[in-house]
């Protein structure tokens, strides 16, 4: 048996259910996988390092498949994949060997998420539908202020998600970084793993203390309650991207 790894990128469109197989509705995974198993003539499951949900984009998904036998032109099968996936908004990027003890979930050391927030008056035309556009200013100070409060081993239940399967709800956020450029705002993430909703969750608390709705004594009550109740409206899926898995 033969393992490879793919690096997919894909838009956040809403006709899409997201990366995961589901009885009803269009996934990224099926896609791929009807892809490959019309062009490999056999049949393809392909396992990824994280499972994006509904609207959610991504520059550097990654995710394995096995074969039994090597594939000998890796570059036309590449092409071949974009032939057909490209039209809808996916793009297989690079396409490599493996050893079978790679897997593209278990073997991730670190997963960076980023999420982009245009903050101006005017609606963004561009990157319509590519950011979460936020009218009224955000103090880039509170931001960051806020995201040192989250950085470490937490119990993150005030922000996970109540479909959330995760066993524990205890996650170790690595680094958050924030830049301002251009009144365009991004927000990376670094984590083995998250919780479902998770950076979100974390975005939207982070947006009601940046517009001073909440002050830092209710930002640290709301995260410290370990109550989903508590937790700040989530920021759309939309502004949210799957940057790139670090193994």
């Amino acid at each position: 048996m033969h393992r490879y790894q793919i690096l997919v990128e894909y838009a956040s469109l809403p006709k899409f259910v997201g990366w995961q197989k589901q009885l009803k509705g269009k996934s990224i995974q099926k896609e791929i996988e009807k892809n490959l198993t019309k062009l490999l003539k056999q049949k393809i499951i392909v396992y990824a390092a994280g499972r994006t949900d509904k609207s959610v984009a991504a520059f550097g998904q990654s995710a394995h498949f096995d074969i039994n036998f090597k594939i000998k032109e890796i570059k036309k099968l590449v092409n071949s994949l974009n032939f057909f996936l490209n039209p809808k908004k996916i793009s297989i990027i690079n396409l490599y060997k493996r050893s079978n003890k790679f897997h593209a979930r278990h073997s991730a050391k670190e997963r960076v998420y980023k999420y982009f927030i245009i903050n101006r008056l005017a609606t963004p035309v561009i990157e319509n539908e590519r950011a979460w556009h936020i009218r009224k200013k955000l103090d880039i100070k509170l931001l960051k202020a806020g995201a040192k409060k989250l950085v470490g081993t937490h119990d993150f239940s005030t922000m996970r998600a109540k479909n959330c399967y995760a066993k524990s709800p205890i996650k170790k956020i690595n680094k958050i970084t924030i830049k301002n450029v251009n009144k365009k705002i991004e927000i990376e993430f670094r984590s083995k793993s998250f919780l479902r909703n998770q950076v979100r969750s974390m975005v939207g608390c982070l947006k009601y203390l940046a517009e001073k709705k909440w002050d830092m004594k209710k930002f640290e009550n709301a995260f410290n309650s370990k109550n989903r109740k508590n937790c700040a409206t989530p920021a759309p899926a939309h502004g949210l991207y799957l940057a790139k898995v670090i193994y």
